[in-house]
């Protein structure tokens, strides 16, 4: 028992919040209904011409699923076309526990005239809504935003705090946190990352996708170390009040806020924002010196997550709608937990 309470304690995997409260609290996920995602590609790509089918190797679908992750999907569709797994593509991984619309693509070149054989087994499966043919796989984080269509129940607070607190959020943003389940049980994918041989990161592998399941399980403990730095200096920042604004170094040019996916050499930063993040990076020795040896080349990433065209309405006294978009990359449940302190009952179902 005390070996387990001290890796829990190892790790920081709660943040601050913007205000430093949160004025409510909710149940998140009390359905899957409650938790409605829609993937949205570019226009050109989402609204052919009427009649058109498309051309090109790959068959693309959108599907509708309600309790099947993106990657099992992806490889039942494998099965039923009769390609290799690493053939099926698709934009971003979407939760098991809401209701989903998402696009895949099936390499499936020269076999246009299977393609409503094809559709109808799919159809058997999940509801076909739209397919075409296309010139290229799709590809992760390809797609424009996600739209989000959430309830929240038994929301307990004050209505005129928390409408103003959502009115902030929509005109400020919240701070751009990677989620705690990327970090594992108490933080258990961050104890593989100290434990990590940064050599093997390095390795080529044979074969077009190579590595195996060990490969992959690698680069996801060193994806959520390097997730966790990124939200130390959030936190830093956070905790300074200028989370939203540019300091002076900020390396991009387009007026965002950011900060560092650490690499080879640290962080693209310079002046006070270097400064800023190397000190809090130094805090963390064993990380810094994975980052060192594994020749990753630094990258950033938004510090504000801002939910566009965000509306909701009260449908009781305690029962909220929201709809709101977000770019790839940015999950609900940072932008929600800015403001409530959610109770995710997905995870009450995983567990029986």
């Amino acid at each position: 028992m005390t070996q387990s309470k001290e890796v829990i304690a190892r790790w920081r995997l709660h943040w601050p919040t913007s205000s430093g409260t949160r004025p409510a609290s909710a149940l998140l996920k009390a359905s899957p209904d409650d938790f409605r995602v829609t993937e949205y590609l570019c226009p050109e790509f989402e609204e052919p011409q009427a009649g058109e089918k498309g051309a090109g190797e790959h068959l693309c679908v959108r599907l509708e699923k309600t309790g099947d992750n993106t990657e099992y999907v992806a490889r039942e569709l494998a099965v039923l076309a009769g390609t290799k797994a690493f053939e099926v593509g698709f934009c971003g991984l979407k939760d098991r526990h809401a209701v989903t619309v998402q696009w895949f693509s099936l390499y499936r070149p020269g076999m246009e005239a299977d393609d409503t054989q094809l559709l109808a087994a799919i159809a058997q499966r999940w509801p076909v809504l739209a397919h075409r043919r296309h010139a290229r796989k799709l590809r992760r984080g390809e797609h424009e935003h996600n739209g989000f269509e959430l309830v929240l129940r038994e929301v307990a607070g004050e209505r005129l705090q928390i409408d103003a607190a959502l009115a902030l959020l929509a005109e400020r943003g919240a701070p751009n946190y990677f989620g705690p389940q990327r970090f594992g049980l108490g933080g258990g994918n961050l104890d593989k990352a100290v434990s990590l041989d940064p050599s093997r990161l390095n390795r080529k592998r044979g074969g077009r996708r190579g590595g195996g399941g060990s490969a992959s399980k690698n680069v996801l403990y060193f994806s959520a170390a390097r997730s966790w730095l990124f939200n130390e200096v959030l936190a830093e920042r956070v905790d300074a009040g200028n989370w939203f604004m540019r300091l002076p170094g900020e390396p991009t040019e387009d007026g965002t806020p950011t900060g560092p996916l650490w690499g080879d050499g640290g962080t693209l930063a310079s002046e006070e924002q270097e400064l800023l993040e190397r000190s809090v990076i130094a805090r963390h020795p064993e990380f810094e010196q994975l980052f060192s040896i594994t020749r990753m080349k630094p990258e950033r990433r938004a510090l504000v997550t801002r939910p566009e065209q965000l509306c909701w309405e009260w449908v009781d006294a305690n029962t909220l709608r929201l709809q709101f978009l977000l770019p790839p990359g940015q999950y609900a449940t940072t932008v929600l937990g800015d403001v409530f302190e959610l109770q995710d009952m997905s995870l009450s179902r995983d567990n029986k």
